[in-house]
C-alpha cells in the first residue's frame, strides 16, 4: 500500500489528534482516516453543546 499524499506537516497535526504514531498515520487507508477524523468531528461537536 502506497502511503498517503498527504505533508509531513499535515501527517504530524493528524498523528496528535488521533493519538496515533505517525507511521501509522501515513499507512493508513484513506477511507479509515477519514472515519476517524469524523469521529473527532463528532465528539467535539457533541462537547460544544
Amino acid at each position: 500500500m502506497r502511503p498517503l499524499n498527504i505533508s509531513l506537516e499535515t501527517a504530524q497535526k493528524l498523528a496528535k489528534a488521533l493519538n496515533m504514531p505517525l507511521e501509522q498515520i501515513m499507512h493508513m487507508p484513506q477511507h479509515i482516516l477519514i472515519q476517524k477524523l469524523l469521529e473527532i468531528e463528532k465528539t467535539k461537536s457533541s462537547r460544544r453543546r
